[in-house]
């Protein structure tokens, strides 16, 4: 540990047919793993100045195909579970092991992320138990613990918009202090695709100011 704050990304190596699934029908297997590519390097782009030590768990391929792919000087780990649930709580065990003392975990699915709300996931971590990043889709695009809370991720339904509200109600039972952030558009289905495209547009201004 060099840092107090832990931010763990969750990917996937882009293996066409076995990543975005629900975009193969308007990009194609070929597509939709490219589209996780972009999406996974345009979130590594964001976290690149972020006070944090970053640790990414992936799951398809393997080490060396991971290093090839976005650099050794990333801290790579497999992910290990059976379902999302385990496999989040597997990932910020291994925080707290390492004496982290706030963790904040996000996946690739939202381009509009920025090391500034990251940022102020871990401040908010600070003074409250649970930071959630509000998707627009019902779910949630971050979610930040000082302490491992195995209840938040067991027998959860994955996938569904009602991931947050169902994870309010739990932290509302445990009495856990809970800080919302801003919602965030999350790129699951063809219909979202309009939302990526306007984010590259926006880096592409950004660049030629």
């Amino acid at each position: 540990m060099t840092h107090p704050n832990h931010l763990i990304i969750f990917t996937r190596y882009p293996i066409p047919g076995t990543t975005k699934t629900r975009l193969i029908p308007a990009l194609g297997a070929a597509g939709a793993a490219a589209l996780q590519k972009q999406l996974t390097e345009h979130t590594l782009e964001q976290v690149s100045g972020l006070t944090a030590d970053v640790t990414i768990y992936f799951s398809g391929g393997g080490l060396l195909q991971m290093q090839a792919w976005l650099g050794e000087h990333w801290r790579f780990k497999l992910q290990r579970g059976k379902g999302l649930g385990d496999r989040l709580i597997h990932s910020i065990q291994q925080s707290k092991k390492n004496d982290y003392q706030r963790t904040v975990v996000i996946g690739i699915d939202c381009p509009e992320i920025t090391a500034e709300i990251l940022e102020e996931a871990f401040v908010a971590l600070e003074q409250h138990d649970v930071v959630l990043g509000e998707a627009t889709d019902g779910g949630y695009y971050l979610i930040g613990l000082q302490q491992l809370i195995p209840e938040l991720f067991q027998d959860m339904a994955w996938g569904i918009d009602t991931v947050l509200t169902e994870t309010l109600r739990r932290t509302a039972k445990l009495n856990l202090s809970t800080k919302i952030l801003r919602p965030l558009n999350d790129i699951d289905y063809p219909e979202d695709l309009a939302i990526w495209e306007k984010v590259k547009a926006a880096k592409v201004t950004s660049t030629a100011e």
